[in-house]
């Protein structure tokens, strides 16, 4: 990701690394990596005080002195000129408070028949088009990337991947303590709260590759999809406001669907009963009131 950065016709001022590694190798790659940007950027290892993505953000933060904040994954790919991209979209109105790059390797798919019907059952509306909208029980879809669109597109939610913030837009913290570990739909939720004031858009020229890596926090599927259903009903009860019966009406009909679709893969993948246990517990850990995920 930082031999990435490199490459690019605008760098940071400051780059705030939060080691939650066990070993030294992320502070020798910083140590490498401030020789190379030389004067013109501020590499910095910081060695988390919390463990998880969330946190570690949250710390970040508080250290950086600029007026931008940026996140990145740490298993993202820059092609040339994103981060000027995202940023020229960030400043294209004074009223942008938030704007990302477009994942390459992830894209919106056209919804089909039974997931449109759903969509409009959930509040989605008509439609046509859903790509990067937020509805019903913080349903997320990614943003379309089509020839025939412009450049810069309003959307209603933003993922981390390559994401840039003005910092008078963000809360204080950013992500709210409840996420933990991988800290699933923090970015969903981080999003929605800039968005009560400002607005969000994709720059959908500015490209990364998502090149995702196993670990440890993500080779436990049933504990994954557990925490991906607990922080999702944060999302929208919380952070969306949705409550009482229609919120109740919602749930039950995605997660019907949900649950349906895992089980229809896994007749191909065994792998996905782990998925529907983890969705299946998750969905306990909603009707019993639990409010914070045993993770």
């Amino acid at each position: 990701m930082l031999e990435s950065v490199l490459i690019q016709g605008v760098w940071p001022r400051e780059i705030m690394v939060v080691d939650a590694s066990s070993d030294t190798q992320t502070v020798e790659v910083c140590r490498v990596m401030q020789e190379r940007f030389d004067l013109f950027a501020r590499v910095l290892c910081i060695p988390a005080k919390q463990r998880g993505a969330a946190a570690q953000r949250n710390q970040g933060v508080g250290l950086v002195r600029e007026n931008v904040i940026g996140f990145a994954d740490d298993d993202v790919v820059l092609e040339a000129h994103a981060l000027e991209r995202v940023w020229n979209a960030l400043h294209l109105a004074s009223d942008n408070g938030g704007a990302s790059a477009m994942i390459t390797n992830q894209k919106y798919h056209e919804p089909g028949r039974v997931s449109r019907l759903v969509y409009r059952l959930i509040g989605g509306g008509l439609g046509p088009d859903y790509a990067g909208k937020i509805f019903g029980p913080a349903v997320n879809l990614l943003p379309a990337d089509r020839e025939e669109m412009p450049d810069v597109v309003s959307v209603g939610w933003l993922n981390l991947g390559l994401t840039l913030y003005r910092r008078e837009a963000l809360p204080d913290p950013p992500f709210d303590p409840m996420f933990t570990g991988y800290s699933m739909m923090e970015d969903v939720a981080l999003s929605l709260v800039v968005a009560r004031k400002w607005k969000l858009v994709n720059a959908r020229t500015a490209r990364i590759f998502h090149d995702t890596q196993t670990g440890s926090h993500k080779s436990d599927l049933a504990r994954v999809a557990r925490m991906g259903v607990v922080n999702r009903d944060f999302v929208a009860r919380r952070v969306q406001g949705i409550q009482g019966f229609r919120y109740w009406v919602w749930l039950m009909i995605w997660g019907a669907f949900q649950m349906i679709a895992t089980m229809i893969g896994s007749l191909h993948n065994p792998k996905q009963w782990r998925v529907l246990k983890g969705s299946l517990l998750g969905y306990f850990d909603i009707l019993v009131g639990r409010s914070l995920p045993p993770f």
